[in-house]
């Protein structure tokens, strides 16, 4: 008697630029679904926070070797989804604005896209997940069920950014926040090797004028209805 198929693990993806609001409704998008959420920009800052400034201007087989000492494993669902790296914790430092500007230079060297990109497909061949990031639907998962791309006015995200770190009792910059978002939206979109675009297939959705429960409405129903 054949044993029967495995089903196919659920993959939805949500790119989109910085402080868009990606990781939050992916992880609540991920809980009502009853999945994993991966954060792969937090995979990007993990590892510039490990490595250390600078490490984008190192030898390739300095880095690689480097590179190669990283495990990324996912337990739990939803928000309760943990990001480990070497089976630890991810620390809460990798969400600075230093870290983020450090992600997104080492975002550009071909042997760290090489890399996540081959540990975030691993993930995504055993687990079902909502994954967000600058390039899941276009080049990490293709094939996946559902892209969204999520956009929103520059000033927007500041403030979204600044909201959220003042919520947290930490230093709110706008001007400066502001600035930081406006170069990486500058490098992410104009970077030679996987651009921040929306896939050809994907949903685009502005979410300017929209709170974060519409948007989560708007997106769950679009999964749903497949």
């Amino acid at each position: 008697m054949a044993k029967p198929e495995a089903a196919v693990p659920l993959i939805v993806t949500l790119d989109g630029p910085a402080g868009v609001g990606k990781s939050t409704l992916a992880a609540r998008l991920a809980g009502e679904l009853g999945i994993a959420f991966l954060d792969t920009g937090a995979m990007f800052r993990a590892a510039a926070y490990t490595l250390g400034e600078g490490a984008w201007d190192w030898r390739q087989g300095i880095l690689q070797e480097k590179l190669g000492e990283f495990e990324f494993s996912l337990a739990g669902s939803g928000r309760q989804t943990r990001l480990l790296l070497n089976g630890k914790p991810l620390p809460e430092a990798i969400r600075s604005e230093e870290a983020g500007r450090w992600a997104s230079q080492l975002a550009v060297v071909p042997s760290v896209r090489a890399y996540m990109k081959m540990a975030q497909i691993f993930l995504g061949q055993t687990t079902s997940l909502v994954a967000e990031g600058r390039d899941m639907g276009t080049v990490v998962f293709p094939g996946a069920r559902r892209k969204f791309f999520l956009d929103a006015d520059p000033d927007e995200r500041a403030r979204r950014r600044c909201h959220q770190l003042a919520s947290q009792g930490r230093p709110a910059d706008f001007a400066a926040i502001a600035a930081s978002i406006r170069q990486r939206d500058d490098q992410d979109r104009n970077r030679p090797i996987a651009p921040l675009k929306p896939a050809p297939d994907a949903v685009v959705v502005d979410t300017t004028h929209l709170t974060e429960d519409e948007v989560l409405r708007k997106v769950l129903d679009l999964v749903r209805a497949d």
